[in-house]
C-alpha cells in the first residue's frame, strides 16, 4: 500500500473543513457528517480527528462548550471522548483513542466545536468576518450535500 500524496492530504483537509463547518452552521446534520466520517479509513479518521481538534483549539473551546457539545452529540456523558472534552482545559487526544471510539469522538468533538465556533461567529466575527469558512453558502440543508466541491 502506498502513502497518500500531499495532494490527497490537502483534499482531505479541505473536505474536513467544509464538512465540519457545514455541521457547525446547520447546513449538514451531525448524523450525515458522522456517516461521512465513518466511511473513512481508520488512518483518515485519525487525521480528521486531529484536524477538528485543531479547529476546536482555534475556536477557544471551553469545558462548558464540551459539556454542551456532549449533550448535543448523542454520545453518553461517560464515554471516553465525552469525558475528555469536558475536562478543564479540554483534552484533545481523540486520534489516540481506539478505532472503535472514533465515530463517538467525531460526534462529540464536532458538536463541541459547533458551540464554540458559533460563539466566535456571534462575537469576534460579527459583522466583519473575513473567514471564508464562516460564510458558507446555504445549500442542501437535508444533510446530504454533495462532497465534490472544488
Amino acid at each position: 500500500m502506498t502513502e497518500p500524496s500531499s495532494d490527497d492530504a490537502r483534499t482531505l483537509r479541505r473536505e474536513t473543513e467544509r464538512v465540519v463547518n457545514e455541521i457547525a452552521q446547520g447546513l449538514r446534520t451531525l448524523d450525515a457528517g458522522a456517516g461521512w466520517f465513518a466511511g473513512l479509513t481508520p488512518t483518515r479518521q485519525q487525521e480528521v480527528l486531529q484536524e477538528v481538534a485543531g479547529y476546536a483549539m482555534q475556536a477557544h473551546m471551553t469545558a462548558a462548550d464540551g459539556r454542551a457539545g456532549v449533550a448535543r452529540s448523542g454520545v453518553k456523558p461517560t464515554a471516553n471522548p465525552s469525558v475528555m472534552i469536558c475536562t478543564d482545559p479540554p483534552r484533545y487526544g481523540f486520534a489516540s483513542l481506539p478505532a472503535a471510539e472514533h465515530v463517538k469522538a467525531f460526534r462529540v468533538l464536532v458538536s463541541a466545536f459547533a458551540i464554540a465556533d458559533t460563539r466566535r461567529r456571534e462575537t469576534y466575527c460579527k459583522g466583519a468576518c473575513g473567514h471564508a469558512w464562516h460564510n458558507l453558502p446555504a445549500a442542501d440543508v437535508s444533510g446530504s450535500s454533495n462532497t465534490a466541491h472544488s
